[in-house]
């Protein structure tokens, strides 16, 4: 005769922020704990997360000092974007077995106000794409590129980082409204893939001298320029700016992990001899109007005009590791933690 186990009951894996980070994050700047899983209260909802949203943002938000939103304190939950399902609900607007999007935190079961969380339909899209393409980098090119920047047909458009998870959209929306793009990329198969998306030049930064390889792509000059990258990348471009450019600084991964300071831009005068303008944007100012961007891209999709790519690693417990893929350049696509 046998005896089963008795069932064990579930657990609540997370990550806390235990100290802030010098130069690349470490493991050691986390503690892995694990607890009972949370009942929700009056007005909240259980989610069981599925995918994390992995982003260049998060290492911004472990830093003290004043940003758009609150660093993440120590002791805390590690912020992070995910999709997941609902297990529990004590608010009617949601039921068991919806799957919602919502800043989840790095951990196996998110508890929070209903209203923090936004119903999607699993049966439009795989699940990871609604922290891609259908999600913040999504909603970060759709409006950063189209209200910040205005691009006009027949103009011509640069990305930088233009393979990752926001460059690339960028870049096919562009040509759905008619640009000439070039993008920017390290690596001769980030920029194959760019190639491949309809770009009409793919420069790699790693392989190539950028300042020769942009002259001879943009010979006319660079009307907008969506930067994510910052750093000695901002400044060649600044030096190939076209009469009234415009300039979207949507972030720049290559100064997060300095350790000696920000080196901002050296020849900012060039905004001033091409009558430029550079303005810095933050995606959540546009979240009454992320239903328009989802729609967008959504029917983009659907037309074959427009391609997405998700980067998706196995594992909560690998995600300090998995991370450093960002700042390192080895994801290919929206990076997503399958927890």
């Amino acid at each position: 005769m046998t005896t089963e186990a008795p069932h064990a009951e579930p657990r609540n894996r997370q990550f806390k922020l235990t100290a802030r980070p010098v130069g690349l994050v470490k493991r050691s700047d986390f503690e892995l704990v694990s607890g009972p899983v949370p009942e929700p209260g009056d007005g909240q909802v259980l989610v069981k997360v599925g995918f994390l949203s992995l982003d260049p943002a998060m290492r911004g938000w472990m830093n003290e000092g004043r940003s758009y939103i609150p660093p993440v304190g120590l002791g805390e939950v590690m912020r992070a974007g995910g999709v997941g399902t609902v297990v529990k609900s004590n608010d009617p607007a949601f039921s068991a077995g919806d799957v919602v999007v919502g800043l989840t935190g790095v951990q196996d079961y998110a508890l929070g106000r209903a209203k923090d969380f936004t119903k999607v339909d699993p049966r439009l899209a795989p699940l990871p794409r609604f922290l891609g393409a259908l999600g913040m980098p999504g909603m970060t090119a759709y409006f950063g590129l189209l209200d910040v920047c205005h691009p006009q047909p027949g103009e011509t458009v640069v990305v930088s980082g233009a393979a990752g998870a926001v460059g690339a959209i960028v870049g096919q929306i562009a040509k759905i409204k008619g640009c000439r793009v070039i993008g920017i990329a390290g690596g001769p198969e980030k920029c194959a893939y760019l190639t491949k998306l309809g770009f009409d030049a793919a420069i790699d930064y790693k392989n190539e001298d950028l300042k020769d390889a942009l002259a001879r792509h943009a010979p006319k000059g660079v009307d907008v320029y969506f930067d994510n990258v910052g750093g000695e990348i901002l400044d060649v471009v600044l030096g190939r700016l076209a009469r009234k450019a415009r300039i979207a600084i949507c972030g720049a991964i290559s100064q997060y992990n300095n350790t000696d300071g920000m080196v901002g831009p050296k020849n900012y005068m060039a905004l001033l001899v091409s009558r430029a303008r550079m303005e810095g944007f933050v995606v959540f100012d546009y979240a009454p109007r992320y239903a328009e961007g989802m729609k967008a891209i959504a029917g983009w999709i659907a037309e074959g005009k427009l391609e997405a790519k998700e980067d998706i690693v196995e594992g909560l417990e690998t995600f300090p590791e998995t991370l450093l893929k960002l700042f390192r350049g080895e994801n290919f696509g929206k990076l997503v933690l399958a927890v």
